[in-house]
Protein backbone atom coordinates (compact mmCIF):
# COMPACT_ATOMS: atom_id res chain seq x y z
CA UNK A 1 0.00 0.00 0.00
CA UNK A 2 1.11 3.19 -1.04
CA UNK A 3 2.25 5.93 1.59
CA UNK A 4 0.68 9.39 0.86
CA UNK A 5 3.53 12.23 0.03
CA UNK A 6 4.12 14.44 3.12
CA UNK A 7 3.00 18.20 2.41
CA UNK A 8 5.90 20.50 4.11
CA UNK A 9 4.42 23.68 5.09
CA UNK A 10 5.43 27.29 5.10
CA UNK A 11 7.01 26.98 8.38
CA UNK A 12 9.12 23.95 7.70
CA UNK A 13 10.54 26.15 4.18
CA UNK A 14 11.58 28.61 6.24
CA UNK A 15 13.11 26.45 8.72
CA UNK A 16 14.78 24.70 5.78
CA UNK A 17 15.95 27.95 4.62
CA UNK A 18 17.56 28.66 7.57
CA UNK A 19 18.92 25.43 7.88
CA UNK A 20 20.94 26.31 4.51
CA UNK A 21 21.73 29.76 5.46
CA UNK A 22 23.76 28.24 8.56
CA UNK A 23 25.42 26.01 6.99
CA UNK A 24 28.77 26.42 7.16
CA UNK A 25 32.37 25.17 6.47
CA UNK A 26 33.75 24.84 9.59
CA UNK A 27 37.49 25.23 11.38
CA UNK A 28 37.49 26.33 14.40
CA UNK A 29 35.75 23.47 16.85
CA UNK A 30 35.65 22.82 20.25
CA UNK A 31 36.95 19.39 21.08
CA UNK A 32 34.27 17.79 22.93
CA UNK A 33 32.70 14.31 21.61
CA UNK A 34 30.08 14.39 19.48
CA UNK A 35 27.79 11.19 20.76
CA UNK A 36 28.08 8.15 18.44
CA UNK A 37 24.56 7.95 17.89
CA UNK A 38 24.67 11.20 16.15
CA UNK A 39 27.39 9.97 14.27
CA UNK A 40 25.19 6.97 12.85
CA UNK A 41 22.33 9.06 12.37
CA UNK A 42 24.17 11.86 10.43
CA UNK A 43 25.78 8.96 8.27
CA UNK A 44 21.93 6.97 7.79
CA UNK A 45 21.20 10.81 6.59
CA UNK A 46 24.10 10.70 4.10
CA UNK A 47 23.26 7.26 3.04
CA UNK A 48 19.23 8.58 1.58
CA UNK A 49 21.33 10.71 -1.01
CA UNK A 50 20.23 10.04 -4.26
CA UNK A 51 22.95 7.90 -6.31
CA UNK A 52 23.97 6.81 -10.22
CA UNK A 53 21.76 3.72 -11.04
CA UNK A 54 21.00 3.26 -7.07
CA UNK A 55 24.31 2.38 -7.16
CA UNK A 56 25.44 4.04 -3.18
CA UNK A 57 29.76 4.42 -4.24
CA UNK A 58 30.48 6.24 -1.18
CA UNK A 59 32.49 4.93 1.46
CA UNK A 60 33.41 6.45 4.49
CA UNK A 61 36.13 6.02 6.16
CA UNK A 62 36.48 6.89 9.85
CA UNK A 63 39.78 8.16 11.19
CA UNK A 64 40.75 6.60 14.88
CA UNK A 65 43.94 6.55 15.36
CA UNK A 66 46.19 9.07 17.25
CA UNK A 67 49.12 8.55 15.30
CA UNK A 68 47.62 8.53 11.86
CA UNK A 69 45.34 12.13 12.51
CA UNK A 70 48.80 13.63 13.49
CA UNK A 71 50.58 12.08 10.30
CA UNK A 72 47.60 14.15 7.93
CA UNK A 73 47.69 16.67 9.81
CA UNK A 74 51.61 17.05 9.02
CA UNK A 75 50.84 16.37 5.55
CA UNK A 76 48.07 19.12 5.27
CA UNK A 77 50.64 21.09 6.78
CA UNK A 78 53.53 20.62 4.36
CA UNK A 79 50.20 20.74 1.51
CA UNK A 80 49.30 24.26 2.80
CA UNK A 81 52.93 25.97 2.71
CA UNK A 82 52.80 24.09 -0.94
CA UNK A 83 49.96 26.68 -1.46
CA UNK A 84 50.64 29.50 0.12
CA UNK A 85 53.32 29.77 -2.23
CA UNK A 86 50.82 30.32 -4.95
CA UNK A 87 50.69 34.08 -3.92
CA UNK A 88 54.10 34.74 -3.26
CA UNK A 89 54.74 38.25 -4.62
CA UNK A 90 50.17 38.74 -4.31
CA UNK A 91 48.46 40.94 -2.29
CA UNK A 92 46.67 38.19 -0.83
CA UNK A 93 49.40 36.46 0.46
CA UNK A 94 49.56 37.76 4.08
CA UNK A 95 45.71 37.37 3.87
CA UNK A 96 46.01 33.42 3.29
CA UNK A 97 48.70 32.29 5.49
CA UNK A 98 46.43 33.95 8.33
CA UNK A 99 43.29 32.29 7.66
CA UNK A 100 42.60 29.17 9.11
CA UNK A 101 42.10 26.24 6.43
CA UNK A 102 41.39 22.93 8.53
CA UNK A 103 39.85 21.91 12.08
CA UNK A 104 42.16 18.55 11.99
CA UNK A 105 43.86 18.72 15.10
CA UNK A 106 40.70 19.66 17.32
CA UNK A 107 37.54 18.31 15.50
CA UNK A 108 36.70 15.02 17.47
CA UNK A 109 35.75 12.95 14.32
CA UNK A 110 37.59 13.13 10.93
CA UNK A 111 36.19 11.01 8.22
CA UNK A 112 37.65 10.42 4.36
CA UNK A 113 34.74 10.19 2.17
CA UNK A 114 35.14 7.66 -0.79
CA UNK A 115 34.05 6.69 -4.20
CA UNK A 116 33.90 3.46 -5.35
CA UNK A 117 34.57 3.42 -8.91
CA UNK A 118 33.50 -0.04 -9.64
CA UNK A 119 30.65 -0.68 -7.45
CA UNK A 120 28.92 -4.12 -7.55
CA UNK A 121 25.31 -2.08 -6.89
CA UNK A 122 24.13 -0.66 -9.67
CA UNK A 123 24.54 -2.99 -12.18
CA UNK A 124 26.64 -0.07 -14.33
CA UNK A 125 23.57 2.10 -15.34
CA UNK A 126 24.11 5.63 -15.75
CA UNK A 127 27.85 5.50 -16.07
CA UNK A 128 28.72 4.40 -19.55
CA UNK A 129 29.07 8.24 -20.85
CA UNK A 130 29.51 10.00 -17.58
CA UNK A 131 31.10 7.71 -15.08
CA UNK A 132 31.82 10.74 -12.83
CA UNK A 133 28.51 10.86 -11.83
CA UNK A 134 29.80 8.27 -9.38
CA UNK A 135 31.74 11.14 -7.74
CA UNK A 136 28.73 13.38 -8.11
CA UNK A 137 26.89 11.04 -5.79
CA UNK A 138 29.40 10.81 -3.29
CA UNK A 139 29.00 14.78 -3.01
CA UNK A 140 25.06 14.71 -2.80
CA UNK A 141 25.80 12.12 0.40
CA UNK A 142 28.20 14.35 2.18
CA UNK A 143 25.48 17.38 1.61
CA UNK A 144 23.30 15.05 3.32
CA UNK A 145 25.89 14.78 6.15
CA UNK A 146 26.38 18.51 6.42
CA UNK A 147 22.52 19.22 7.12
CA UNK A 148 22.21 16.38 8.65
CA UNK A 149 25.05 17.64 11.26
CA UNK A 150 23.95 21.34 11.03
CA UNK A 151 20.25 20.17 12.33
CA UNK A 152 22.05 18.86 15.18
CA UNK A 153 24.20 22.02 16.40
CA UNK A 154 27.28 20.20 14.62
CA UNK A 155 29.87 21.71 12.22
CA UNK A 156 31.44 20.00 9.23
CA UNK A 157 34.59 21.38 7.37
CA UNK A 158 35.84 20.10 4.12
CA UNK A 159 40.01 20.09 4.10
CA UNK A 160 40.72 20.30 0.19
CA UNK A 161 44.13 21.08 0.90
CA UNK A 162 46.12 17.96 0.71
CA UNK A 163 47.39 14.93 -1.68
CA UNK A 164 44.93 12.35 -2.77
CA UNK A 165 47.20 9.77 -3.55
CA UNK A 166 49.66 10.67 0.12
CA UNK A 167 46.23 10.16 1.32
CA UNK A 168 45.08 7.17 0.03
CA UNK A 169 48.60 5.10 0.77
CA UNK A 170 48.45 6.57 4.59
CA UNK A 171 44.92 5.19 5.03
CA UNK A 172 45.63 1.78 3.33
CA UNK A 173 42.09 2.04 1.27
CA UNK A 174 41.53 -0.27 -2.32
CA UNK A 175 43.25 1.54 -5.30
CA UNK A 176 39.62 1.56 -7.18
CA UNK A 177 38.13 3.99 -4.55
CA UNK A 178 38.96 8.18 -5.43
CA UNK A 179 38.92 9.96 -2.37
CA UNK A 180 36.34 12.66 -2.54
CA UNK A 181 36.36 14.80 0.67
CA UNK A 182 38.50 14.87 4.63
CA UNK A 183 35.67 15.79 6.50
CA UNK A 184 36.58 17.96 10.20
CA UNK A 185 33.25 17.41 12.06
CA UNK A 186 32.41 18.50 15.81
CA UNK A 187 31.04 21.43 17.85
CA UNK A 188 31.78 24.36 16.14
CA UNK A 189 33.81 27.23 18.50
CA UNK A 190 32.10 29.98 17.10
CA UNK A 191 29.15 30.09 14.63
CA UNK A 192 27.97 32.52 11.97
CA UNK A 193 25.75 32.53 8.56
CA UNK A 194 28.20 34.13 6.90
CA UNK A 195 30.77 32.49 5.60
CA UNK A 196 34.18 33.05 6.62
CA UNK A 197 36.28 33.38 3.67
CA UNK A 198 33.43 36.41 3.31
CA UNK A 199 34.00 37.66 6.69
CA UNK A 200 37.54 37.75 6.16
CA UNK A 201 37.55 39.35 2.97
CA UNK A 202 39.29 36.73 0.69
CA UNK A 203 36.06 36.61 -1.04
CA UNK A 204 32.40 38.29 -1.23
CA UNK A 205 28.85 36.52 -2.34
CA UNK A 206 28.58 36.72 -6.19
CA UNK A 207 25.19 38.00 -7.11
CA UNK A 208 22.90 34.87 -8.44
CA UNK A 209 22.03 36.39 -11.48
CA UNK A 210 25.60 36.48 -12.84
CA UNK A 211 25.52 32.62 -12.51
CA UNK A 212 22.04 31.49 -14.39
CA UNK A 213 22.02 31.43 -18.09
CA UNK A 214 19.53 31.29 -20.48
CA UNK A 215 19.59 29.55 -24.04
Amino acid sequence: MKKAAPVFDAQFEEQFLQLLRWRRDVRHFETRPVAEADMQAMLGCAALAPSVGHSQPWRFVRLRRPALRQRLVAHVERENVRAAARYAGDSRGQLYRSLKLHGLREAPELIAVYCDEQPEAGHGLGIATMPEMLRYSCVMAIHNLWLSARLRGIGLGWVSILDPQEVQALLDVPTHWSLIALLCIGYPSDQSETPELELRGWQAREPLTDRVLER
